[in-house]
Order: structure tokens, then sequence, then C-alpha cells
């Protein structure tokens, strides 16, 4: 969400002017997916050329994880605030019952700094082109959307993790109060590996 003073007549259009930009990235103009390779065409690509072979052990670390075709090739497994001035770890934890965060909501103190992060695993085959796209509403009226290009990433054993630059929490005493946010996990393919809700509080201070 946008930081600074928010006054009553702009709240509804924040960040309305990036609205549906033709499904593009932040910074990436034009953006057209690549052509997709399965794990094994990379693995087999050019062995001796050795600045490629250090980019495929760094894109596939140790190779695939698990061939269980009933486990999804991307698994998001947590969001979590990151706030240095917060008095508690902020997170969801994506693996449960997502429903639940519609009836629950972080508590964050107007006017600080803070990041998103995602924590994913890739299983069998490289995802190419990840997406994390937000919407938030306030009043059951947009008033900001983001879409951040996370990049490519092959399966490991570890989690990977996207972290979103800076941001400063709204502030202001009309900027307080509740809003509704939906986060989405996408890719090249248009595939939606996870869409889930998720509700902020806005207060003067971390508690209220």
């Amino acid at each position: 969400m946008a930081g600074g003073e928010v006054g009553e007549e702009n709240l509804a259009t924040l960040s309305l002017e990036e609205e549906e930009a033709g499904g593009e990235g932040v910074g990436t103009p034009g953006y057209r997916p690549p052509a997709q390779k399965s794990l094994r065409e990379i693995q087999e690509m050019d062995t001796e050329d050795e600045s490629l072979r250090k980019y495929k052990e760094k894109l596939l670390g140790g190779g695939a994880v698990t061939h269980d075709p009933s486990v999804p090739n991307l698994q998001v497994t947590r969001l979590t605030l990151i706030c240095s001035t917060a008095p508690e770890p902020l997170t969801l934890d994506l693996t449960g019952d997502l429903e639940a965060f519609k009836k629950q909501a972080f508590v964050l103190k107007e006017g600080v700094e803070y990041r998103i992060k995602i924590s994913f695993k890739v299983n069998r085959e490289i995802v190419s082109g990840l997406r994390y796209i937000q919407h938030t509403h306030r009043k059951g009226v947009k008033v900001d959307k983001a879409n951040y290009m996370v990049g490519s990433y092959g399966p490991r054993v570890a989690e990977h993790e996207f972290v979103t630059p800076p941001e400063e929490a709204p502030r202001g005493m009309l900027a307080r109060g509740n809003y509704s946010l939906r986060s989405q996990f996408t890719d090249d393919d248009k595939t939606d590996h996870l869409s889930w809700e998720w509700n902020l509080k806005i207060h003067k201070e971390w508690k209220d």
C-alpha cells in the first residue's frame, strides 16, 4: 500500500493509475515470456559452456525433490510481514485453512516501513516468470494494486523466498481502519498457484 498522509478525497485513488497495465510486472514493459523447457532439457543444454553450467547449477540446485504427482510442483507456504518495530512476528501459514484469514487481521502501525516475504517450494520442474500480485480494498473500493516479477526458480529441498521492496504504511486519521487484500502467486502460463485473502488494520499504535 502507498504510504504518506491520506486524505478522504484521494483515498480511493492511491494507486489506480497503475490499474491493469497490460498484465505486466513493475519495471517490465513489453515483457514476453520465454519458451518453456523441461528440467531434463535444461540439464542437457550446452554441457561444454562453463558459464551456462554454473547458471544451471544455481537455478537447479539439487534437482527434483519429489516425484509424487499428487504434490503440486509449486507450493506457497507462508506470507510474512517484515517490520523491524513490530512487537511480534506477523506470519500467515498458507498450507492450512485459507478461509480463516478472512476472520482475522494483522495490526500495522501507521507510517511504519514494512516488506512482504513469500516463502515457496518448487518440487519437480522449473517454474518460469513467477509473479506476486496483490489487490488492496478499503470499504469495498480498490485503493492499490501491486504486481511484482518474482523470477524463475528450479526444484530444490530448501524453500525459496521473495521479498517485496520496502513500503510505508498509510498514516493519518482517515487512513486508519480495515483493509482487505487479495494475493495471488502466478506465472508466465497464467497458472494460479495460490490465491488467498487476508486483512490489515492500520492503527495509530501497534496496540490501541
